[in-house]
């Protein structure tokens, strides 16, 4: 995904023109949602949110996938394959897909437990069931009617928010917040909330709150390093590196789920190596490196700190 318009942050002419179109994205999400979905027959937990972009559902869907383990079930991760070639429904296998088959995310989610790509959330779904799967966990799909769901959550970034609060084009939002979390039992917020997206949000509504925590491969505490992401906010990211002490010497950020080129890998060894630098970056991004350059970096791997780690699991069917 491209950075996002400024005018989804502020307000402008090209807003205003805009948010007329809103009525035609909430006509076109709430027919959408008015179909039955596929009943799989096994628990459907589905991680969403109110608006397009990264807002930390792959590492939300991650920690359920690990709580469900930790009980002896049989969790399957089921995701549409962003950035993918791929359309499924098919069981990723990290040895022998690529990012550019089936996403980065995919590749992700197969680090912690199976994990099918199907753009057809059904048919991924009884894909999974046939494979033994005792729960389906969605990294995304909130606003996709194609499954029937046991529970869902919302996740919000504090640190962006809802932006303008207002529906595509003119802002970020695929559908409103208050209808988004009225199909929702309770909503994730992670970071400080920077920008008040709880007032978006009813009243009575269970809100969840934790923050992200970076492990690296190897200590950062004094390193002069080069840092690189390519996710939906680089900036959350280098913030974590500098918790971790390292020295930036110089950080760079690319869009979300991006493909990075054998020039682009040049350049950051290049611009390492001229600053007597380490070159750090995400597990994220270390799904789309090569095998030789992946050897120079230092891979940071995020995970949720809750403030009330057992609330979330009394909800989980």
């Amino acid at each position: 995904m491209k950075r996002p318009p400024d005018f989804w942050e502020r307000d402008g002419i090209l807003r205003r023109a805009l948010t007329p179109l809103g009525f035609v994205t909430r006509m076109v999400t709430a027919t959408r949602l008015a179909r039955p979905g596929f009943d799989p027959g096994i628990p459907v937990v589905c991680v969403g949110n109110a608006s397009v972009g990264g807002t930390g559902k792959t590492i939300i869907t991650r920690d359920v996938l690990s709580r469900y383990l930790r009980r002896g079930s049989k969790p399957f991760a089921l995701t549409r394959g962003h950035g993918g070639t791929l359309a499924g429904p098919i069981v990723v296998d990290p040895g022998h897909h690529s990012a550019c088959e089936v996403g980065d995310e995919a590749l992700l989610l197969a680090r912690t437990a199976p994990t099918i790509v199907a753009r057809n959330r059904a048919a991924g779904a009884h894909l999974a069931s046939s494979a033994g799967a005792s729960v389906i966990v969605m990294d995304d799909g909130l606003q996709n009617a194609d499954l029937r769901k046991t529970i869902s959550f919302l996740a919000i970034d504090g640190g962006v928010g809802f932006g303008n609060a207002l529906l595509l084009p003119a802002g970020p939002l695929r559908e409103p917040v208050v209808t988004a979390a009225s199909r929702c039992s309770a909503a994730v917020l992670i970071g400080e909330d920077e920008f008040n997206a709880r007032q978006y949000l009813p009243r009575d509504m269970m809100v969840l709150t934790a923050r992200i925590v970076g492990t690296a491969s190897q200590s950062l505490q004094g390193t002069r390093i080069v840092c690189f992401a390519g996710i939906g906010r680089p900036t959350k990211f280098f913030a974590t590196l500098k918790e971790l002490g390292a020295e930036i010497i110089e950080q760079l950020g690319y869009p979300d789920h991006y493909r990075y080129s054998s020039r682009d890998i040049a350049d950051l060894a290049t611009r390492a190596k001229s600053q007597h630098a380490v070159l750090v970056t995400t597990e994220k991004d270390s799904v789309k490196l090569p095998s030789e350059f992946l050897e120079m970096c230092t891979v940071v791997t995020a995970h949720l700190a809750w403030d009330c780690n057992d609330a979330l699991d009394r909800l989980l069917p």
